[in-house]
C-alpha cells in the first residue's frame, strides 16, 4: 500500500481527474488549496485582512493505492506534464505506508 499526494492548478483539474480514472484510482480525497511560488521577493501582504486572497487556485488530492496503480498514475501524470504541464506542471509524491487500518 502506498499513499500518493498530487497537487495541481485548478485549470488542470478535469484532465487530472480523467488521468486518475484511467489509472484506476477510484477512491481519493481532495481539497481546494492556494498555491504560492516564490519569485525571489518575499510574499508581502498589504494589510492583515486583505480583500483578495493570495496564491493560485489549486487542488490537492491524496489516496491510498496499490503499487501498480502508482506506476500507472505517475506514468500518465509524467506524460501530461511533458505535453501540457508548461509553467504549471502537476506535482506528485509517493509515500510508503507501513501500517494501515
Amino acid at each position: 500500500m502506498k499513499m500518493i499526494v498530487v497537487t495541481l492548478v485548478d485549470q488542470n483539474r478535469e484532465e487530472v481527474l480523467k488521468i486518475f480514472k484511467d489509472a484506476e484510482v477510484e477512491r481519493f480525497s481532495g481539497h481546494d488549496i492556494a498555491g504560492y511560488r516564490e519569485n525571489g521577493e518575499p510574499l508581502m501582504l498589504e494589510s492583515w485582512f486583505p480583500s483578495q486572497k493570495g496564491g493560485t487556485d489549486s487542488e490537492l488530492f491524496f489516496a491510498f493505492i496499490q503499487a501498480e496503480q502508482v506506476t500507472r498514475l505517475f506514468g500518465r501524470l509524467a506524460q501530461f506534464n511533458r505535453s501540457k504541464g508548461g509553467e504549471h506542471p502537476v506535482h506528485a509524491v509517493e509515500i510508503p505506508v507501513e501500517r494501515f487500518l
